[in-house]
């Protein structure tokens, strides 16, 4: 009987993935452990033994969840079979994390073992088209408009996957320190803003354009809409079907009780206006 195994990394959607499955192997990179489940630590210099040992499992199904970081690696931890993909695990590094993170699945499915998406395991986990709470204004689409064209002309830089827009004017993209960063940039500048009185911005969240979606999917919850408020912005919209919404009835709870939006936009309303 073949088993699936989650790669985990921090946060909460491997729990929540792990619930989906069943008889779920549970891995995890050293130091990128995940929250509310346990994983077994592997190290990226023992890749190709760790690739091994999921066979002696029989697993066949990988599903990667979770946020890492690019781990510090350390030359004499390397085993020798190991050792001999370091040229091209570096080479595609180098050409930034949608390379590094496409080396990675290559890797392993030259090993035969299939990738799904979270997605695909718990389809619930990206919304469809729709405004699940809240009220979304003229003005609150523009931004919305325009954020989505950032995203999606920073793409091919590999920048990030979020920006801040509010009222026609662009407060913060997401780079390497990722979405709490940006929000808190966003919010300390908020003043920038021409009308006090005017659309508060929103956040736009949506995958890299040709960003392999099996992997490091966009993803936002409760924190995000916590964070999204303390910026003091009017909401947050994303690409349906593309981006994850983790514990929905707690972020759209959080979403009414700060009074902003929650916004699954489809093809494409973010490019009206």
């Amino acid at each position: 009987m073949s088993r699936t195994a989650i790669i985990a990394g921090r946060g909460a959607l491997p729990a929540i993935l792990a619930r989906a499955i069943d008889d779920p192997q549970v891995y995890a990179l050293e130091g990128f452990e995940p929250d509310g489940i346990q994983a077994t630590p592997f190290r990226l210099e023992r890749l190709v033994p760790f690739l091994d040992h999921l066979h002696q499992e029989r697993i066949e199904r990988v599903v990667f969840a979770g946020a890492i970081q690019r781990p510090r690696l350390d030359p004499e931890s390397f085993d020798q079979r190991t050792a001999m993909l370091v040229p091209r695990i570096l080479t595609a590094m180098q050409s930034g994390d949608d390379a590094a993170l496409r080396a990675v699945l290559d890797i392993f499915e030259e090993n035969d073992l299939s990738i799904s998406s979270a997605s695909d395991i718990a389809p619930d986990l990206t919304p469809a088209e729709g405004v699940i709470v809240g009220e979304v204004g003229t003005f609150d689409r523009r931004d919305a408009s325009l954020a989505a064209r950032i995203v999606e002309t920073l793409g091919p830089l590999d920048v990030g996957q979020g920006a801040v827009v509010a009222q026609g004017l662009c407060l913060a993209i997401e780079s390497l320190p990722g979405t709490r960063a940006m929000l808190e940039f966003a919010g300390q500048h908020a003043h920038l803003r021409p009308r006090a009185d005017g659309a508060r911005g929103v956040l736009w969240k949506a995958p890299k354009p040709g960003q392999d979606l099996r992997i490091d999917m966009p993803t936002i919850g409760p924190d995000t809409v916590d964070q999204a408020a303390d910026a003091g912005l009017g909401g947050i919209a994303w690409q349906a079907g593309k981006v994850i919404l983790l514990d929905r009835d707690e972020s759209v709870r959080r979403a009414e009780a700060a009074g902003i939006f929650l916004w699954s936009a489809g093809p494409f309303d973010g490019h009206q206006g």
